[in-house]
């Protein structure tokens, strides 16, 4: 079976404070975007895993895909080997998801594929083991989310028609350096419920993303990419994550600039 794999943008995102466990408290919108990565999971003698496309640093761990196999083979048993396929096209430490996306779809396409019967919770219980945003792609669309990110409501955000233009300038930001570098009072007066019923063109002066500043400060040209989008016309940019993706919604599609050639830039009509 062949599965489509999504990621995600921030629109806003609020830490904020530190946890006792160490991990953070957050707020942000996370929005679907139509950018996939293809997984195709057949039966196998032994289990077995193999990544095309775009490189994926490991840094001696398991790949999230093997991760997110191995919490549901421990819960049922049953689950026989298998042989997982993941064709990379989103970049990876680039604020999108895009490994986190892939364990969410690796859990709801072996606990369909092979009717294990795991509930809805079930599986966010095993996604939020494999990271803080992955419990939004058991639900995709968009929600408010908050906590780690397993918090979630799915929220509607008018973005239908629009356009979403995606730079990555090919650099991969270090999740723990970036969090970090955060001042949990930059942003004290974000609230992710008020976005929804404010007209995208006023998000500049109040949706923001508090990695943006130490990122901006280690790496100036993801700013510029950022400045470059509203020069462009974009009605909102923002840094998604802790970077270096940033995107621009247009009112209407726009043509391609001239990055060079190493900087991935996508534009998409949102859905």
């Amino acid at each position: 079976m062949i599965y489509f794999s999504s990621c995600k943008i921030n629109i806003g995102l609020k830490i904020v404070n530190k946890r006792d466990d160490g991990f953070h408290n957050l707020e942000t919108i996370f929005y679907e975007i139509p950018l996939y990565d293809v997984i195709e999971i057949l039966p196998s003698p032994t289990f077995n895993f193999i990544s095309t496309g775009l490189n994926i640093p490991q840094n001696g761990k398991d790949n999230l895909c093997v991760m997110a196999y191995k919490l549901l083979k421990n819960a049922f048993p049953k689950l026989p080997n298998v042989a997982i396929y993941l064709h990379k096209i989103i970049p990876a430490g680039a604020g999108l998801g895009g490994g986190s996306a892939n364990a969410a779809t690796v859990l709801k396409a072996l606990n369909k594929q092979f009717n294990l019967g795991a509930s809805q919770a079930q599986l966010l219980n095993m996604a939020l083991q494999l990271g803080s945003d992955c419990p939004f792609f058991i639900y995709n669309g968009a929600c408010i989310g908050k906590g780690r990110g397993e918090i979630l409501t799915p929220v509607i955000v008018p973005l239908q028609n629009y356009f979403i233009h995606i730079i990555n300038p090919a650099i991969h930001i270090n999740t723990s350096q970036a969090f970090a570098q955060i001042n949990t009072n930059a942003n004290i007066n974000f609230y992710a419920d008020t976005i929804i019923n404010t007209p995208i063109k006023n998000w500049k002066n109040i949706v923001f993303n508090d990695f943006e500043n130490g990122v901006f400060a280690q790496h100036p040209t993801i700013e510029t990419i950022k400045n470059t989008l509203y020069a462009q016309g974009a009605l909102y940019a923002s840094m998604t994550g802790t970077g270096s993706t940033v995107y621009g919604i247009f009112k209407t599609e726009i043509p391609l600039y001239n990055w060079p050639k190493n900087y991935m830039q996508i534009t998409k009509k949102l859905l």
